[in-house]
C-alpha cells in the first residue's frame, strides 16, 4: 500500500476511540477532524432536500452520454400535499423570525424569502458553488420547473399541539424530504408502540372476528393513530412515511452497532459547521439507525436530528489517480458494507402466500367472499359456485401474471458475475455483489460483459453501449480518468459533467470492447476501474426503481368510478333499510330478513364492475402489440384518448436518422466567396494529389476533406467502424480508411484523449494493410505514402457545439488543427477575415431549405512535436482558426411524417417540434411537413439587449421571412404591418394573422425565468418550433404545457428525450434498445405513425370504459328494480335466474362490447373523461328511469291477469315460483340484452357495432334464447328457471315491452338525454352565475383572438 492509503486507513481506524481521537487531533493525519482539509462531498445532503441522482427516476431530466451536457435541475416549489403526521414546527420557527441555534448553521437560508425547504434558499453549499459563477444566475431566476402538483403556498396541515421545543434538540418527531430522484415529497414521522393501544387493537380484532383487522389494513392511518405513540426521530421504533400521492408505508427503524465517527457515514461536515463554537463535530456513532424506503437508505443524523437520504458518497481521497489504484483492504470493505450494503439490485420477491393474501384481502375480493357466504346461506349454491370458480380463476391468473412480471423484472435488474478485484494488495476473484465503493476491478476481463457497478475508468479504454439508459445504440468511447476529472466528480449532482461522463462507466451498460493500456508507463497489463456507486444507488438501480414505482397517471376516470360505487353503496343501504322494514312487516324470520336485505347490497354494487372497466384497455393493448407498439403502463392507454398537444423530436423522429451528405462548399480565397457545391471527394482533392498535405490557409479543399477524414469519434470494433451516425456518414463520403490508435493513460490533468500510437486516416490509394515496417522502409527510400495521424482529439461537447483534432502528416514536421461544429460557434473561434462575403446568405439558404449544416475550420502549425500537441489546451487549439467551409447534410422527412401531422391537425390536436438543431433548419422542416402554415409568418425571438441570463434583457420578435414584420413583446400580437411590407415577402407569405412562434433555447430560458407570466403562456400556446433545446429544457417545456391544462404527449428517441418522455402524459419512444424503460409506450416501427394509433386506441379504450361502466351500472339498476318489486311480497329471483343473467347475458355482452376496435379516422372532438358530469350522469339516470318504467308496466299488468299466480308469504322460506317473478325476469332479460345494444358506442371513436361480429352474435343468441323461454320452453328449462305459465297475449305483451324499451332507450340516448344535459347545464350556470370551467390554454387563445 502507498503512503496515501496508509494515512487513509489510519484515519478510519482512529475512529475506534473517541478520547484518543480528540487527544491526537492536531497530530494524526486525519481526514475527518475539524481542522483538516475537509471535502464538501457527502454521502448525504446536509439539507432537507436530497440531491439528484444520476438518473432521476420517473421524472428524469435525461440520461447522460459522453457527448452530451446537461443543465442542473432547478429548484421546485413546495408540495401542496397535506400530510397526516407531519408537523411544520421548524418552518414556523423561521417564519416567526426566531434566531436559529448554532447547530442550524448548515440549514440557514441564503435568501430573504424562506419559502420552502427545497428551494434555492436551502441548497447545500456544493450546489451553491456549482451554480454561483454565472453572475449568480441561479440565485436570481425564479423557480421554473414547478410541476402541476406543486405550488408556491404552504397548505400543509399544522398540528396545533406542536411543542416549541421540537427541532434540533433531539425532540423532532417528523420531517419532510423532497426526493428529487423520484420527484416526490415524503413526510417521515417517528413512533413507538403504545402498549395500551396495541391491547385495544388486538381486542377489537378478536371481538369483530377479524373485521377490525381488515379495516385497519385498509385504512392504515387508523392503525397508526391507535397503536402508535409519537416519538422523537432519535428514539422511535418505527416510522410512517407518507408521500405526495397519498401512499403510506410503515417501516421499522433498523439499528446496528457501528462505533465509528459520524463522517464515515455522512462524509465530512459542511463548511458552515466550521464556524460552530463546539470543538467536536465528528462524534462517534455508537448505533447506526436507518430505514429503507423504495430501496434507498435513510440514515439518522444525530446532529441534524433527522434522517438523511443516501445518494452519493465520495471518498475525500479520490483526487489522485495513482493513489486510488491500490484499492482498499478487507477491514475497510466490511465497514463500507455496513453502510452501503451489497452490490445487488435485488427486488424483493413476495412469496406466493403473501401475494395470495394481498389479493384475497383486497376490498374487492373481500366483498366477493362476503357475497359468496351470503349466497350460500340463501341456498344459491349454483350461483355461488360459479362466481367462486370465476373468482379463483381471476386470482390465479393475477398471481401467475404478477409472479411472471416480477420474475422478468428480477432477470432484467439482477446481475451477478465474477470480477477480478484488488484487495489487500492482491488480485482475487469475488462476486460482483461483494463490491463496495472504492474497490478496484479489472474491466478488460474477457468474461465481463457489462459493468457491475457505477465506475470510473482508470486505465485502458472502452467502447460501451449505453442503450439501456439512453435508448440510443450508438457506441460510446470511454477514456481513462485524470486527476482533474476525479476532482470534478460529483456523485450528488443531478448529472455527470461532460468532462467526467467520458470516463464514467454506468452500471448495466454493455461492454463492446475493453483494451488494456497500450503504454508501459504504469506497468499495467489490465484496464482498471474504480467502483463509485453500488446497488440501487447506481444509474441502473434508479432506473429499476422508476419501473417499480411509476408516477401515478392521475387519471380521473378511475377515481370517479369508485366514487360512483360509493354513491351506489349508499343507495344500497337505503334499499337495505326499506327491505328490512318491509320484511319485518311481512313477519319473516330474522335470518331471512338479514340475508335478503344484505343480498340487496350485492345487487346494487356488482362485484364484477371493477374488472369490466379494464376489458377495453386490455383489448387495446393487444391491438397495439400487434402493431408493434408496446406499453408498460396500461393506465396510460386511456390517457392517450385525451391528448391536446403532441411534441415531437426532429432528428430520427420527424426526419430520417441517417443524414445523407448533399455536398461540401468551401471558401474560395481568390474571390472570398463560397465555391459551388462539391458532391464527390475527388472534386476536393484528386486521389494522386495529396502531396505533402496543407501548405497554407488558401488550401481549403484539402482542409475540408482532411477535416471529414480525421475529426470524428469513430472506433474500430471487429474491423468495422462504429460511432455517431453523422460521423460515420461523413467519413464514408471521403472513401478513406481509418486505423484506430492506442490511447494512453490518464496520469496527468486534462479533459482530452492522449494518444501514444496515433489513429491513422489513409486516402483510397494507400493500402490498409500497410505496416510500421513498410512505412519505415518506404521513408528511408523516399517513397512514404500519404497518411494523417491524429495526435490528439477533443471530443464534441454540447455546450461548445464543436469537436477538434490535432493532426500531423506522416513524415512532416508541421501539423494541422481541424475543427467541425455548429455554424454559430464558428464566429467565436475563427478569424473574421477568413469568412467569405456570402457566409450568412449561404447559411440562411441551406437552413431555410431544411438542410443540416456543419462548419469546418483549420489552423496550420509549422512545427509540431508530439509533446507540444499534448501540452496544448483546448482553448489554444480552438482559436484563431481559418474558416474552411460547410458540410451540407440532407435532412429528409420520413414518409409518414407529413400525413400524420396533417391527420393530427385535422383532429384538432396541436403539434410542436422540439429539437436541439438549428432554428432555421427546424423552421424549414416544420414548413415542409406542414407543422406550421407555409403561407403564414413565423416569428423568431432575438435579444436586442442583454442575454438569456439577464433579467433586464429585451426581446424582439421578428418574422423569419421579413424582419420588418414584428410582434409586440408584451402581448405577442402582430404589430401593424408597414406599408412597404407587402412587396418584400420572399416566400409568398401573406397570412399575418395565423402566425406561429419559433423559440430558441436561450429565448425559452429567458421567457420562462424572467418574462411576465402572460407572455410565457402566450409563447406556449403559439410556439410551434422550439430549437436548440437542451434535454432539461425539453422536459421543462412539457411541464409548462401541462401547467396550462394541456394533456401533453411526447414522441422521440435517444438520450435527449428521456426526461420529456417521462414527464409527458403519454410518452412514446421510437427506440428499440430497451427503450421501454424510458417511456410508457415503445414503438418498434420507427416513425410517427404510432402516435395516431395510440390516440385512436386511447379514445376507443376510454369510450369503451365509459360504455362498460354505464352498462354495468344499468345492469345493477335493472336487477335492483326487479328484486325490489319482488321483495314487496317476500319473493325473489331464483338461483339459476341469477346465474343466467350474470353468466349468459351480462358477461358475454360486456366482454364483446369491448371487442370493437377504434374508428380509423380521428375526429375533432375528444371523448369525455369526467365520469361525474352531466354528459354521463343525465343519460345514465334517464336510462335507469326507462328501465324502471318498463318493469313497472310489466309488474302492474301481470297482477291484472286472470291466470296470475301470487307469491306465497312463508315465515321461513321465500317463494320464487310465481307470476310476478316470471314477468319481471323475462322483461328484464330484454332490458339486459338491449341495453348493451343501446350503450355500445360506435362512431366517431369506435367502429360501428355491426362490424363487431362477436357482439352481434352474442346479442342474436341471447335474444333468441330469451324468445325461446317466452314462447315455448321445454319442461326441464321451465323447472330450472322457476317459470310459471303465462298466456299467449301476455307473451306478446312482453315482446312489445322489449321493443318499447329499445325505442325509448335508443331515442333517449342519441336524441334527448344529451340535449337535456346541456339544458340543465345552462340553467345551472344561469342560476349560479358561475362561468363554465374551461382549460386555461383555450382561455389564453381566446384572449389573443379578441
Amino acid at each position: 500500500m502507498n503512503g496515501g492509503n496508509d494515512a487513509y486507513n489510519a484515519s478510519w481506524r482512529s475512529s475506534q476511540s473517541f478520547d484518543r481521537r480528540r487527544a491526537s487531533h492536531d497530530h494524526r493525519p486525519g481526514l475527518y477532524t475539524l481542522g483538516s482539509n475537509q471535502s464538501t462531498a457527502s454521502i448525504f445532503e446536509d439539507v432537507e432536500m436530497a440531491h439528484d441522482e444520476l438518473y432521476s427516476g420517473p421524472m428524469a431530466e435525461s440520461l447522460p452520454t459522453s457527448v452530451s451536457a446537461f443543465n442542473h435541475r432547478r429548484a421546485r416549489a413546495d408540495s401542496t400535499t397535506s400530510f397526516s403526521f407531519y408537523q411544520e414546527d421548524i418552518d414556523e420557527r423561521f417564519e416567526t423570525g426566531e434566531v436559529a441555534s448554532i447547530e442550524d448553521l448548515d440549514e440557514l437560508p441564503f435568501e430573504d424569502d424562506y419559502e420552502d425547504d427545497v428551494g434555492a434558499s436551502e441548497m447545500g453549499s456544493s450546489d451553491l458553488e456549482r451554480q454561483a459563477p454565472d453572475d449568480e444566475y441561479m440565485l436570481n431566476r425564479r423557480s421554473s420547473t414547478q410541476s402541476r402538483r406543486s405550488g408556491h403556498s404552504r397548505v400543509l396541515r399544522r398540528d396545533s399541539g406542536v411543542s416549541a421545543s421540537s427541532g434540533h434538540g433531539g425532540n423532532r418527531t417528523s420531517q419532510k424530504v423532497y426526493m428529487v430522484n423520484e420527484d416526490l415529497y415524503i413526510a417521515i414521522a417517528g413512533f413507538r408502540t403504545s402498549t395500551l393501544g396495541l391491547a385495544v387493537y388486538i381486542l377489537i380484532c378478536l371481538l369483530t372476528f377479524g373485521v377490525g383487522w381488515l379495516l385497519f389494513r385498509w385504512v392504515p392511518r387508523w392503525h397508526v393513530k391507535l397503536v402508535g405513540r409519537p416519538s422523537s426521530l432519535r428514539d422511535c421504533q418505527w416510522v410512517v412515511i407518507e408521500n405526495s400521492w397519498n401512499e403510506m408505508a410503515i417501516l421499522n427503524v433498523d439499528s446496528k452497532p457501528y462505533g465509528r465517527v459520524l463522517s464515515t457515514v455522512f462524509g465530512s461536515p459542511g463548511k458552515l459547521a466550521n464556524y460552530s463554537l463546539d470543538e467536536d463535530h465528528d462524534p462517534i456513532i455508537q448505533d447506526l439507525r436507518m430505514i429503507n424506503y423504495r430501496y434507498v437508505r435513510f440514515f439518522y443524523h444525530p446532529l441534524k436530528d433527522k434522517f438523511i437520504l443516501c445518494n452519493g458518497w465520495k471518498d475525500p481521497l479520490w483526487t489522485d489517480v495513482q493513489t486510488i489504484r491500490s484499492g482498499i483492504d478487507s477491514e475497510e470493505k466490511s465497514h463500507r458494507d455496513a453502510v452501503f450494503g451489497g452490490n445487488l439490485i435485488d427486488i424483493e420477491e413476495k412469496s406466493t402466500f403473501r401475494l395470495l393474501a394481498d389479493e384475497v384481502f383486497h376490498p374487492f375480493y373481500v366483498f366477493q367472499i362476503a357475497s359468496l357466504i351470503l349466497w350460500s346461506v340463501d341456498e344459491y349454491y349454483y350461483y355461488a359456485v360459479a362466481i367462486f370458480v370465476m373468482s379463483v380463476g381471476s386470482i390465479v391468473a393475477t398471481l401467475i401474471e404478477t409472479k411472471s412480471t416480477m420474475k422478468r423484472l428480477r432477470e432484467i435488474s439482477r446481475f451477478v458475475c465474477d470480477v477480478r478485484v484488488l484487495r489487500n494488495g492482491f488480485w482475487r476473484h469475488v462476486s460482483s455483489s461483494d463490491l463496495v465503493p472504492g474497490d478496484i476491478y479489472e474491466v478488460s476481463d474477457p468474461s465481463l460483459g457489462q459493468f457491475p457497478a457505477d465506475s470510473l475508468l482508470l486505465g485502458g479504454d472502452c467502447i460501451v453501449n449505453e442503450s439501456m439508459l439512453t435508448g440510443e445504440s450508438v457506441p460510446v468511447s470511454k477514456t481513462p480518468a485524470t486527476d482533474q476529472s476525479l476532482r470534478n466528480l460529483d456523485l450528488g449532482a443531478s448529472t455527470v459533467l461532460p468532462e467526467v461522463a467520458k470516463h464514467f462507466l454506468f452500471c448495466g451498460t454493455k461492454i463492446i470492447r475493453a483494451r488494456r493500456p497500450q503504454d508501459d508507463h504504469n506497468e499495467e497489463a489490465v484496464a482498471l476501474a474504480l467502483v463509485v456507486r453500488t446497488g440501487f444507488n447506481t444509474t441502473k438501480g434508479a432506473l429499476v426503481r422508476s419501473m417499480l414505482f411509476p408516477k401515478p397517471s392521475g387519471f380521473k376516470f378511475y377515481r370517479d368510478s369508485f366514487r360512483y360505487i360509493s354513491v351506489m353503496a349508499c343507495v344500497a343501504m337505503v334499499g337495505f333499510a326499506a327491505s328490512f322494514i318491509n320484511f319485518i312487516r311481512l313477519n319473516l324470520s330474522w335470518h331471512l330478513i338479514i340475508v335478503r336485505a344484505l343480498d340487496l347490497i350485492t345487487i346494487v354494487v356488482p362485484p364484477a364492475l371493477p374488472a369490466t372497466l379494464t376489458i377495453g384497455t386490455n383489448f387495446a393493448l393487444g391491438r397495439l402489440k400487434s402493431k408493434k407498439i408496446f406499453c408498460i403502463s396500461p393506465q396510460r392507454v386511456n390517457v392517450g384518448g385525451k391528448l391536446d398537444i403532441m411534441c415531437f423530436d426532429k432528428t430520427g423522429t420527424l426526419t430520417e436518422e441517417g443524414l445523407d451528405i448533399l455536398g461540401v462548399r468551401v471558401v474560395n480565397r481568390t474571390n472570398n466567396r463560397f465555391s459551388d457545391i462539391l458532391d464527390n471527394p475527388d472534386d476536393l482533392v484528386p486521389r494522386q494529389d495529396h502531396g505533402t498535405g496543407i501548405k497554407d490557409s488558401t488550401d481549403t479543399l484539402k482542409a475540408a476533406l482532411y477535416t471529414m477524414a480525421t475529426c470524428h469519434s469513430l472506433r474500430s470494433v471487429d474491423d468495422e467502424l462504429v460511432g455517431d451516425p453523422l460521423d460515420l456518414k461523413m467519413f464514408e463520403f471521403t472513401r478513406w480508411s481509418f486505423e484506430e490508435g492506442h490511447e494512453g493513460g490518464g496520469a496527468t490533468d486534462g479533459e482530452e484523449q492522449r494518444t501514444l500510437q496515433p489513429s491513422i486516416a489513409r486516402p483510397p490509394t494507400v493500402d490498409k494493410g500497410y505496416t510500421d515496417a513498410d512505412r519505415q522502409d518506404a521513408t528511408q527510400n523516399g517513397r512514404a505514402p500519404f497518411e494523417l495521424g491524429v495526435l490528439r482529439s477533443f471530443e464534441f461537447v454540447s455546450q461548445l457545439r464543436r469537436a477538434s483534432v490535432i493532426v500531423r502528416t506522416f513524415g512532416q514536421k508541421s501539423g494541422d488543427i481541424f475543427v467541425k461544429g455548429a455554424p454559430e460557434c464558428m464566429r467565436e473561434i475563427c478569424k473574421p477575415e477568413s469568412f467569405p462575403a456570402d457566409y450568412d446568405d449561404q447559411l440562411n439558404f441551406y437552413t431555410h431549405k431544411g438542410y443540416r449544416v456543419i462548419g469546418c475550420a483549420t489552423k496550420h502549425i509549422p512545427k509540431l512535436s508530439w509533446v507540444k500537441a499534448q501540452k496544448m489546451t483546448r482553448h489554444d487549439v480552438e482559436s484563431d482558426l481559418d474558416f474552411v467551409g460547410f458540410i451540407v447534410f440532407e435532412n429528409k422527412l420520413k414518409p409518414a411524417t407529413a400525413p400524420v401531422l396533417k391527420e393530427l391537425a385535422e383532429s384538432n390536436i396541436g403539434s410542436v417540434m422540439v429539437t436541439g438543431d438549428n432554428i432555421l433548419t427546424a423552421i424549414s422542416v416544420a414548413r415542409e411537413c406542414s407543422l406550421i402554415n407555409k403561407t403564414a409568418h413565423c416569428f423568431v425571438g432575438r435579444f436586442v439587449a442583454g442575454h438569456s441570463r439577464d433579467p433586464n434583457a429585451k426581446l424582439q420578435w421578428e418574422s423569419i421571412d421579413n424582419p420588418i414584420y414584428q410582434l409586440d413583446d408584451r402581448t405577442l400580437l402582430p404589430l401593424p404591418p408597414p406599408p412597404e411590407g407587402d412587396a418584400s415577402l420572399p416566400y409568398d407569405i401573406s397570412n399575418l394573422r395565423n402566425y406561429s412562434l419559433a423559440v430558441s433555447g436561450d429565448v425559452f430560458r429567458w421567457v420562462i425565468d424572467y418574462a411576465p407570466p402572460e407572455v410565457m403562456r402566450r409563447m406556449l400556446v403559439t410556439g410551434k418550433v422550439f430549437a436548440r433545446m437542451s434535454p432539461d429544457e425539453k422536459h421543462e417545456l412539457v411541464e409548462k404545457l401541462q401547467s396550462i391544462d394541456y394533456c401533453c404527449g411526447f414522441c422521440g428517441d435517444g438520450a435527449n428525450d428521456c426526461g420529456a418522455l417521462k414527464a409527458a402524459d403519454v410518452g412514446i419512444s421510437l427506440s428499440e434498445a430497451e427503450a421501454s424503460v424510458a417511456a410508457p409506450f415503445t414503438s418498434r416501427v420507427f416513425d410517427i405513425r404510432c402516435v395516431p394509433e395510440v390516440i385512436r386506441e386511447g379514445r376507443a379504450a376510454l369510450v369503451t370504459s365509459f360504455s362498460c361502466f354505464k352498462y354495468m351500472s344499468l345492469y345493477s339498476a335493472i336487477q335492483f328494480t326487479s328484486v325490489s318489486f319482488l321483495y314487496a311480497s317476500a319473493s325473489n329471483l331464483g338461483d339459476f335466474q341469477f346465474l343466467f343473467i350474470d353468466l349468459a347475458l351480462i358477461l358475454p355482452i360486456a366482454v364483446f362490447m369491448s371487442w370493437a376496435g377504434p374508428f380509423p379516422e380521428l375526429c375533432r372532438k375528444r371523448p369525455t373523461a369526467d365520469l361525474v358530469s352531466r354528459k354521463v350522469l343525465v343519460p345514465l339516470l334517464g336510462q335507469m328511469f326507462i328501465c324502471i318504467f318498463i318493469q313497472t308496466m310489466a309488474f302492474i299488468a301481470v297482477r291484472e291477469q286472470p291466470w296470475f299466480i301470487p307469491p306465497k308469504v312463508e315465515h321461513e322460506k321465500v317463494n320464487i315460483r310465481n307470476s310476478e317473478n316470471t314477468a319481471l325476469f323475462l322483461t328484464s332479460c330484454f332490458e339486459y340484452i338491449l341495453a348493451g345494444v343501446v350503450l355500445n358506442a360506435g362512431r366517431p371513436f369506435r367502429q360501428p357495432p355491426w362490424t363487431n361480429w362477436p357482439f352481434v352474435a352474442a346479442i342474436a343468441a341471447t335474444l333468441a334464447f330469451t324468445g325461446y323461454m317466452i314462447l315455448g320452453p321445454a319442461a326441464g328449462l321451465v323447472s330450472l328457471m322457476d317459470l310459471t305459465p303465462i298466456s299467449w297475449d301476455f307473451k306478446m305483451f312482453i315482446f312489445t315491452l322489449g321493443i318499447m324499451y329499445f325505442v325509448l332507450a335508443w331515442v333517449g340516448e342519441h336524441v334527448i338525454f344529451q340535449r337535456l344535459a346541456r339544458l340543465i347545464g345552462k340553467v345551472s350556470q344561469s342560476l349560479t352565475k358561475e362561468p363554465k370551467k374551461r382549460k386555461e390554454y383555450k382561455v389564453i387563445l381566446e384572449r389573443m383572438i379578441c
